[in-house]
């Protein structure tokens, strides 16, 4: 009779791991490693998201904001005044704006509460802040402009106790009967900005006039710690001018540029 020898179950695969167990390895090796680069794309994300939430604050600083880091200081008492105003019907309003640096701006407006303002009057006194020398024309067309247009060019010049002051108006308005017009006067000792607009008057002339008048009666109330501004005022007392008259200007103080004859 012949006999029959059981093998083992295992004897077909006796130095080598199953097939199924090998596969599922496999898979196992696969998933973690597509595991491994999801989560690594999630972090990369995660990186890039936190650069830009940190760049955020760059970018808002980079608008154009003249006005940041000034707040106002309603405890600081006016350091200037004008003697007197044409409209008689305007109130005046006194505002005192101060910047964490040093600098501090004194803003007188004239009008009829409630309505916009028919002359703003500007002394500003810088400390440690950035300029903004480059954008003060800007920022002047932008406050007098009434439908929008904020673009400013240049008006001539007029003479004041503070020297020659530059005007600007609104572009696209030279040929209109009416309008407003700014000024700015830049002074290094003490270093000082004297800036405004006026709407008063019908004719240009009326309106340069209005405006070297506004000047003309620009008083320095206090000082404060500051010997050089006091000395600034007072010589300038000594070049004051009435303002009966309306100034006349000629061919270099008026605001087209001249015509000469001739070829170059």
């Amino acid at each position: 009779m012949r006999s029959f020898v059981a093998l083992p179950a295992n004897s077909y695969y006796p130095n080598r791991i199953h097939p199924a167990l090998s596969s599922f390895a496999d898979e196992c090796c696969g998933m973690l490693a597509r595991l491994a680069a999801y989560v690594g794309a999630l972090a990369l994300l995660a990186i890039l998201g936190a650069h830009v939430w940190d760049q955020l604050p760059e970018i808002a600083d980079a608008e154009p904001a003249a006005e940041t880091g000034w707040s106002e200081a309603p405890r600081s008492h006016p350091a200037f005044a004008v003697s007197k105003f044409d409209s008689l019907d305007k109130t005046v309003s006194y505002e005192v704006l101060r910047h964490p640096e040093g600098g501090r701006k004194d803003i007188l407006r004239w009008g009829t509460p409630g309505e916009r303002p028919v002359a703003e009057l500007e002394i500003y006194r810088r400390g440690a802040e950035p300029s903004q020398s480059g954008l003060a024309m800007a920022e002047i067309a932008e406050r007098m402009s009434f439908a929008g247009r904020s673009e400013p060019e240049a008006a001539g010049v007029v003479d004041s106790k503070f020297g020659m002051v530059t005007l600007l108006r609104l572009a696209g308005t030279a040929g209109s009967g009416r309008g407003c017009l700014g000024f700015i006067k830049r002074l290094n000792d003490p270093d000082l900005q004297i800036s405004g607009w006026s709407c008063q008057g019908e004719t240009l002339p009326a309106r340069r006039a209005a405006i070297s008048c506004i000047l003309s009666r620009l008083m320095l109330l206090t000082a404060g710690n500051d010997p050089k501004l006091a000395e600034l005022f007072a010589r300038a007392e000594l070049r004051r001018s009435s303002c009966a008259a309306a100034p006349s200007s000629d061919w270099v103080t008026g605001p087209e540029n001249p015509g000469l004859r001739g070829t170059l």
